[in-house]
């Protein structure tokens, strides 16, 4: 079976950065797959075009661009925000505002983000919000472990139970 939209997938896989000696930022193995439905959104576009069509067993080598994978840096999305909006009852969990952490955090919309702290001031703290791949190239080198139909619990859980996306396939009553 080849992966297709709307087929699970499982792999394998080394995630370098800025090519094939870069430093080695993710791995996965057999007993720690990357496991997802794919076509469904969930996963860089361009890693998903690099893999459509290969079928379990086959190898896969690819490097996605910046622009392909998480961009360049936007300096726009690193902000200076006042200190006391990480109070909890009143208080600062001094703690999770260490350089270098990443805070779940929402915006004025109620959109989920994270950001990872940059520096701490007496009453600010400098957070980028960009992507922690984002100006980087990614090389990714693996072995498709699985392709297979999802079960229908794998289906709702990549596409959501309403099926509004037109992603459910054959396992969702739309």
């Amino acid at each position: 079976m080849e992966i297709a939209k709307n087929k699970f997938v499982s792999l394998s896989y080394q995630l370098r950065l800025n090519g094939t000696e870069g430093d080695l930022v993710e791995e996965t193995g057999d007993s720690n797959p990357l496991q997802f439905v794919f076509g469904t959104g969930k996963m860089i576009q361009m890693f998903e075009t690099k893999l459509e069509g290969l079928k379990e067993g086959d190898n896969f080598d690819f490097e996605l661009k910046k622009d392909e994978a998480y961009g360049d840096v936007n300096t726009d999305a690193i902000v200076d925000l006042p200190k006391n909006i990480f109070e909890v009852n009143g208080e600062i969990d001094e703690s999770l505002l260490k350089v270098g952490n990443m805070v779940p955090m929402q915006d004025a919309n109620g959109n989920r983000l994270n950001g990872t702290v940059l520096e701490v001031g007496d009453d600010t703290v400098k957070m980028d919000f960009n992507h922690p791949l984002a100006g980087d190239d990614l090389h990714f080198a693996g072995q498709v472990l699985e392709v297979r139909e999802p079960t229908e619990t794998e289906l709702v859980e990549a596409v959501g139970d309403d099926c509004s996306s037109g992603n459910c396939g054959d396992g969702c009553s739309c």
